[in-house]
């Protein structure tokens, strides 16, 4: 174990002190670049966050604070960009995500929309989430709970309900990019290799609350201990140590890589892992045919007793194209050397 330690350790860099690195850009921090064991296989671990294996990144730029309402409509104002929930769905682009034999809804759900939480009024089983989220026509960033609401009381919240390829669109704007799944977990560790958690091992239950996520009996009883019930203004929590806020909680982040169930055995058989970008190609056999790419990092819906999507190696995934009341994201930047 000593061994392991010091192996670790020698691995961490650290910003250099001479003037190769660019000046700090705003709104972001310095992940300075390193070795860690991704994935966990704890007792709350899920399949697909084994097996642990080794993984080198780089030093890169993350964002602080995940991208909120103003900076999103800025970018919207800019480019006239319409995201993929304002948009009519095209079922022959769909379809191709789903099994041969799906029939074609009724033209009334292919109109913009997206999907809105709904709370149960009592207890209901956790093994189908159709019963917590229904299609609203209209949804979308601009009215995350439906066509009649609206983000001008919430500019600094996160931004929802937009797909990946919309994060990617933002990105790709603001001269950035989306993480790669193995850069956000390490950047979420925040140089606490061992941590459950962006904060450490301390329970997330235990107050006072370092994260927006649901308290009580999900999805009927939120005690709205944290003071929210659905989302909060960005860095309204504890930070980890790399000064990244929000790693746990508040919303779903978009990562860069495909999702593939079998990605991290493929990983663990190549040995230490450098700068991994995630497989060629998705694939979820739950759902075949779909486009998925990684999310991480839990929302204000996510409980111990459902998903505890806030722990640092909890994976989640959905198709490129889908856009949630609980999914946003976070950009990066590469680190410019002359």
């Amino acid at each position: 174990m000593l061994l392991a330690i010091v192996f670790f350790l020698s691995k961490i860099t650290f910003p250099p002190k001479d003037s190769t690195l660019q000046n700090y850009p705003d709104k972001m921090v310095l992940i300075p670049g390193g070795t860690y064991l991704m994935g966990s296989d704890g007792p709350e671990s899920y399949n697909n966050e084994k097996p642990v294996h080794e993984v080198f990144v780089d030093s890169f730029f993350m964002d602080k604070y995940e991208v909120t309402n103003h900076e999103f409509l800025q970018f919207v104002k800019e480019t006239g960009y319409i995201t993929t929930a304002e948009k009519k769905i095209n079922w022959s682009d769909m379809m191709k995500q789903l099994p041969a034999d799906t029939p074609k809804p009724p033209d009334s759900l292919l109109m913009p929309g997206s999907l809105v939480f709904k709370a149960s009024t009592y207890p209901i089983p956790l093994n189908d989430e159709s019963r917590w989220w229904e299609w609203k026509r209209g949804a979308s960033w601009k009215h995350p709970h439906g066509i009649s609401s609206s983000i001008e009381k919430i500019m600094d919240h996160p931004v929802v309900h937009v797909s990946w390829d919309d994060a990617v669109a933002y990105a790709r704007w603001v001269g950035k990019r989306l993480p790669t799944e193995a850069e956000w977990e390490w950047a979420a560790k925040g140089n606490k290799r061992d941590s459950k958690y962006p904060w450490g091992n301390e329970s997330i239950n235990k107050e006072p609350m370092k994260a927006n996520f649901w308290q009580g009996h999900f999805p009927y009883k939120n005690t709205k201990k944290d003071g929210y019930n659905f989302t909060a203004p960005v860095g309204s929590f504890i930070s980890n140590q790399y000064g990244l806020y929000d790693m746990a909680g508040n919303v779903w982040e978009w990562c860069s890589d495909f999702y593939n169930i079998n990605s991290y055995n493929f990983d663990k058989e190549n040995g230490i892992c450098i700068n991994p970008a995630g497989p060629e190609s998705p694939y979820d056999p739950s759902e075949p045919f779909a486009l998925k790419k990684i999310l991480r990092g839990g929302s204000f819906l996510c409980n111990d007793s459902y998903c505890s999507g806030y722990r640092v190696s909890r994976r989640m995934s959905s198709s490129k194209d889908t856009g949630l009341m609980h999914t946003g994201f976070r950009c990066v930047r590469d680190i410019k050397k002359k």
